[in-house]
């Protein structure tokens, strides 16, 4: 039996987990999310605990167990308390704006770069800092997948350090080119 999988999902006070076929809606004060239930596995509500149980013993059974206890708990903790993602921009003349629904990325490039923000995520500027970017979301999916997709235009590089990199992230540095000269001395 999975280790995660038997574990039941806490369902804290202002969340609702209902059960209707193969779809499992939660619902709480941040917003609504809904998951297909795979065939391999069932959900049940007993009391303030979700439960997932799986039909068969299966390879598949078995992976997809454990899986689908751990997203409906994302869901019940994202429409309890939210995910959120803080992106670093670092360097010289890089910049980030937000207007509307709409990011603009000056990134060393010829051109700046715009995302559209999509719907369920909202972004904000650090005030004293204006290139802490902040994501934030009820789907931890949705808002991982946008900050890897933003960090993705200018990823760090390990010699100035410059790039997108998550808040706390640590990028190792790599030492630069050793002395020119030094090598030339003693061929001589």
């Amino acid at each position: 039996m999975s280790r995660i999988g038997r574990k039941p999902v806490a369902i804290p006070s202002g969340v609702t987990v209902t059960v209707t076929g193969s779809a499992v809606t939660v619902k709480g004060s941040k917003g609504e999310l809904t998951y297909t239930i795979l065939p391999e596995v069932t959900v049940k509500v007993e009391g303030n605990q979700a439960i997932v149980e799986r039909k068969g013993d299966s390879d598949a059974a078995k992976a997809r167990h454990g899986l689908t206890r751990q997203l409906i708990e994302n869901m019940v903790l994202g429409v309890s308390g939210g995910y959120k993602k803080t992106l670093e921009v670092i360097g010289v003349g890089y910049k980030v704006q937000i207007q509307g629904k709409k990011l603009t990325l000056n990134l060393g490039f010829s051109h700046p770069v715009e995302v559209s923000i999509p719907e369920g995520i909202t972004m904000t500027q650090d005030e004293k800092n204006k290139n802490l970017l902040t994501i934030q979301g009820i789907d931890k999916q949705l808002v991982g997948q946008v900050a890897a997709d933003i960090r993705t235009f200018r990823l760090p590089e390990p010699y100035k350090g410059k790039g997108i990199r998550y808040s706390d992230e640590f990028v190792r540095r790599k030492p630069g080119k050793a002395a020119a000269g030094k090598g030339a001395a003693s061929a001589a």
